[in-house]
């Protein structure tokens, strides 16, 4: 298994390696402040999905894998067109998070480059395989570690990462939970482009609350550009 520089939660940094990657400039990666309510509407809106980091503590791991045994029997059935990969190279999560975000939003536009190629070379291909596919593709990951470097941390002092991101949608009416550590897309009920923003902050709050002593959590959202 290969190894990347981790990437940081810089909004900016982010939005700049999606623009990198081909995601139309109409586009940005912008903080989400506080989960409340009234802060909530701050954020720009059509919200097309929730990117959230958090520390991989032994209570995420507990429920991880409470999780997988409980869904693993359901045999859930998802949309043909949830784009959905696992994650095999180590720190790649925030890439993942990224592909999640866009290729479940038909509304943002791709131009010609590195996740247009990948999302056409990895269409008809397994999660499983999707994650190969990352693991090996040299324009990826070269994108990847040059953005990594810009980030206000250095990221060569993070060599033992125990962060993880993991990206929220809607896709076509339920909230998905798009982790590439999962083995599963995983089912949060219902949404609509209406109540996501109000449904996703409650699926934050929940990892939040798994871990009431940890406050090392930053919530992102993938939303139209502010000039």
């Amino acid at each position: 298994m290969s190894t990347l520089t981790p990437l940081e939660s810089n909004p900016e940094v982010l939005t700049k390696y999606i623009h990198k990657l081909g995601v139309s400039p109409a586009w940005s990666v912008n903080d989400v402040i506080g989960l409340d309510e009234d802060t909530l509407e701050w954020i720009p809106r059509p919200v097309k999905a929730f990117i959230l980091l958090f520390p991989c503590s032994e209570s995420y791991e507990k429920h991880r894998a409470e999780e997988h045994e409980r869904i693993k029997e359901v045999k859930d059935e998802h949309p043909a067109d949830l784009f959905y990969m696992r994650q095999f190279t180590h720190n790649a999560c925030g890439t993942v998070a990224l592909i999640h975000s866009v290729a479940n939003n038909k509304e943002v536009d791709i131009d010609n480059g590195v996740l247009k190629a990948f999302l056409e070379k990895t269409a008809s291909l397994s999660p499983e395989e999707r994650g190969q596919a990352l693991e090996t593709d040299k324009d990826f990951t070269a994108d990847h570690q040059a953005l990594a470097q810009e980030g206000q941390t250095n990221a060569a002092e993070h060599e033992t990462v125990i962060h993880h991101f993991i990206a929220l949608v809607n896709k076509g009416g339920t909230l998905y939970e798009l982790d590439g550590r999962k083995s599963f897309p995983i089912k949060h009920g219902p949404t609509s482009e209406e109540t996501f923003v109000k449904d996703a902050a409650k699926v934050c709050k929940e990892f939040m609350a798994r871990d009431p002593n940890e406050v090392r959590f930053t919530v992102l959202a993938l939303t139209p550009a502010q000039n």
